[in-house]
């Protein structure tokens, strides 16, 4: 025995469910034409019109929302949403139905609907509230046109007291969030943002979130509106770190991938707001604060992105000399050195990165550097000297240097690991990463100008490090230039002779006159070259060689220059070859 719907499908044909279709066609086409055709119908005809207009909407029929666009029916439905009726809440339900058709918000825009449905966001009934939210919101989706008209006509602040008048009433929060997720990228919807407390009512709805989906909208907003410093110090001083914190120490030891992605997003939100200088000082609290308190407990956590969440929350909070004493202090480094050692084989990048940044920071306080070569931490890093990451590699090259700068024994000690230095050679060729072979350099340069010890002038000419040291004094970088021209000076002041051959076969005197002859070279690199000409001079091969490029006629231009530096150092060298002459 066939249903009726077994009818329909079996022929396709004509009975009595296509009558009925034909039926709800037909009293949509005359509720659409009875809207359309007069403006003067009282709200008890109305209202069953609407109802048909809504039926079709709710039930999803096919095209019903292009149909009811474009009947012409939008600019009465406006002229009603303009005159106060009981009507109004459903017109407006009407509308927000219509618009999750994507063809219809331009028409609906040009009927002024927009512009008649913002007044009704101060209504003070919820479901007007809710059907005035949810139509604005589909309308404007993707229009930035019209979303910065929306916040030009103040709809922040109403969306912001929406929420703080019906805190409870889910669907009503969840239109308010969503519009304010999508204006929240916005400058203008920001520094409206500024001007409220925003905070205290999206750390509530996040401390209240139902489910991931809610959550990941409120984390999205606090993400677009800490951007901006003046929020960053308002979420800060407001309580939101601590809030995302808290939420983390919820969801932490579950596998749920939306709890996980929620965690991600939280962590990563709490190290940008530590990005300002006062909001990063707020948190950090003397070292007492419960956010420098989390993050320590991150770095010993199992979840990764919380390993590196944390590890860049450290390096963030080492922004100033005060603050990495104070860490040293209280024995974070220990943990960093064990977060890394957990990461040297087939390791997080990322962690391996940001842990190694932490400890570049954390040194750069000269007592901090003593301190930390005591605790043998350039010798627990030197693990990753196996790493084949060139992010790792650079971070660890940076992280060295800075341990050396200004320590002698350290120069001394590394500048004379030939292991380190077999790797660095390797480094210094790196030739698809600019950065880590600049690095490498770098450190060469600086085991030979924080030592000044002949031991490490001789094991970086063994290891062929000279050759690159001149490559550096050609870079494009002044800093660097100098930094190698020191060291060549420096080295050749100690023990020329291991060098002698690789400077010539560099054609190095060659270079050095170029470099002073430059019409727009830098002062510091002349003054640079010239120190290092100064220490080729004290020897009679290499005077012979200065003589044989007639650098004493570029040394002449350079007698009056505009630096007296680098006027007194020419006249100085010209004396000298002078009389050796």
């Amino acid at each position: 025995m066939k249903t009726l719907c077994d009818d329909r499908l079996v022929t396709g044909g004509s009975g009595p469910g296509r009558a009925t279709d034909l039926t709800h066609k037909d009293s949509l086409s005359e509720a659409l034409k009875a809207i359309s055709v007069s403006t003067e119908l009282i709200e008890e005809e109305l209202k069953p019109h609407l109802d048909t207009v809504l039926t079709s909407l709710l039930e999803k029929r096919k095209d019903a929302a292009v149909e009811i666009s474009s009947s012409g029916i939008l600019p009465s439905l406006a002229q009603a949403l303009q005159n106060k009726s009981s009507l109004n809440c459903q017109v407006a339900l009407v509308v927000a139905e219509m618009a999750r058709e994507a063809a219809v918000r331009e028409p609906c825009i040009e009927a002024g609907l927009v512009k008649v449905l913002v007044p009704h966001l101060n209504s003070r009934d919820p479901e007007m509230l809710l059907n005035a939210g949810r139509a604005i919101g589909r309308i404007c989706f993707d229009n930035s046109y019209q979303q910065d008209q929306l916040v030009q006509s103040g709809v922040i602040p109403r969306l912001v007291s929406i929420m703080r008048e019906h805190p409870e009433n889910d669907p009503l929060v969840n239109v308010c969030l969503l519009a304010l997720c999508n204006l929240a990228d916005m400058d203008s919807a920001r520094q409206a943002l500024a001007e409220l407390d925003v905070a205290d009512v999206l750390t509530f709805q996040l401390k209240r979130a139902p489910d991931a989906e809610r959550r990941h909208v409120i984390l999205e907003i606090l993400g677009a509106l800490g951007e901006s410093d003046a929020l960053k110090l308002q979420f800060a001083e407001s309580g939101v770190p601590e809030s995302l914190s808290e939420m983390i120490g919820h969801l932490q030891g579950g596998s749920d991938p939306h709890d996980l992605c929620s965690i991600k997003i939280a962590s990563n939100l709490i190290v940008s707001l530590l990005l300002g200088d006062e909001s990063m000082q707020k948190c950090f609290g003397e070292g007492s604060g419960r956010i420098y308190q989390d993050v320590l407990s991150w770095l010993q956590s199992s979840n990764t992105q919380l390993q590196l969440s944390g590890a860049l929350a450290i390096a963030n909070f080492a922004r100033n000399d005060s603050n990495c004493l104070k860490m040293l202090d209280l024995g974070v480094v220990p943990h960093i050195l064990t977060l890394l050692e957990q990461h040297v084989d087939e390791g997080d990048v990322s962690v391996q990165h940001a842990g190694l940044s932490a400890l570049r920071n954390l040194a750069i306080p000269a007592s901090n550097k003593v301190r930390m070569l005591e605790d043998g931490v350039t010798e627990r890093i030197k693990t990753l000297l196996s790493s084949d990451m060139p992010p790792v590699q650079f971070k660890l090259l940076g992280t060295l240097r800075m341990m050396v700068d200004g320590q002698e024994e350290a120069a001394l000690v590394l500048g004379r690991d030939a292991e380190l230095l077999t790797r660095v050679m390797e480094w210094c060729e790196a030739k698809d990463h600019a950065g880590v072979r600049g690095e490498a350099s770098r450190l060469l340069a600086a085991f030979i100008r924080h030592s000044r010890s002949p031991e490490v002038v001789c094991a970086v000419a063994k290891a062929d490090g000279v050759r690159h040291l001149i490559s550096m004094a050609t870079s494009e970088h002044v800093i660097m230039q100098n930094e190698a021209l020191v060291a060549l000076a420096i080295a050749s002041a100690i023990n020329l002779e291991p060098m002698r051959d690789v400077f010539r076969e560099m054609e190095l005197i060659c270079l050095l006159k170029k470099m002073l002859e430059d019409p727009v070279g830098a002062v510091e690199v002349k003054f640079s070259a010239l120190g290092l000409i100064c220490s080729l001079a004290n020897s009679s091969v290499m005077r012979d060689e200065l003589n044989l490029v007639k650098m004493k006629e570029s040394l002449r231009k350079l007698s009056d220059h505009s630096s007296s530096k680098v006027a007194s150092q020419a006249n100085a060298i010209l004396s000298r070859l002078d009389d050796s002459g």
